[in-house]
């Protein structure tokens, strides 16, 4: 009977420790940064491409509009994931963006809530770009979830930023055909005054 006592005694000082994980860190944020070798427009465009997306987001699988009008403050769309094959949606809302430098949304789930900041700034011809994150568990049990789960939650977003990269760097989508378009014609005026 004494080691089922000292045995329930451990189990519940690991509950306690666990819950009081929560209590003591509730919220993880956390930095991630790449360098991806294109410019700072090509970047964006590919960042902003719903098509690209399941190209750096695991498991994306389409974006449904809720409100307001998309790429602008106040956008709210729902985010579709497969993760370990059941569906997950999360709430995404757009709280600023300036184009070709940064976005900020929010992201709200069932299990946690996130504030998330991608920033990008020309770099030598290349494109730098920083994630800065925030996430809090939606209520005590999230809470310690996350504590625990920061570190991984960290890597997930540096391998989000490093497929995000290999897709700008691997792109050959024009996104830009009107300037192209635009060279072209300066071009044939420029051989038309020449002849």
């Amino acid at each position: 009977m004494k080691i089922l006592k000292y045995i329930a005694i451990i189990i519940a000082v690991l509950i306690i420790g666990f819950l009081l994980l929560g209590l003591l860190k509730p919220e993880v944020s956390y930095d991630s940064e790449i360098v991806a070798d294109k410019p700072l427009p090509e970047a964006w465009a590919v960042a902003q491409d719903e098509a690209k997306m399941a190209e750096w987001l695991p498991g994306f699988q389409k974006v449904e509009r809720v409100s307001g009008t998309p790429g602008t403050v106040g956008a709210v769309s729902d985010v579709y994931f497969i993760t370990d094959g059941e569906e997950m949606v999360i709430r995404e809302t757009i709280t600023n963006i300036v184009p070709n430098e940064t976005i900020e949304m929010t992201f709200t789930s069932d299990f946690m809530d996130m504030d998330y900041k991608l920033s990008m700034a020309p770099m030598d011809g290349k494109t730098k770009i920083t994630s800065n994150t925030t996430t809090v568990g939606n209520g005590i049990l999230a809470k310690s979830m996350m504590a625990m789960a920061g570190s991984s939650i960290k890597a997930q977003e540096e391998t989000n930023l490093e497929n995000l990269k290999k897709a700008i760097e691997q792109n050959t989508k024009d996104y830009f055909p009107v300037e192209q378009t635009m060279k072209e014609d300066e071009m044939t005026v420029e051989n038309e005054e020449i002849n």
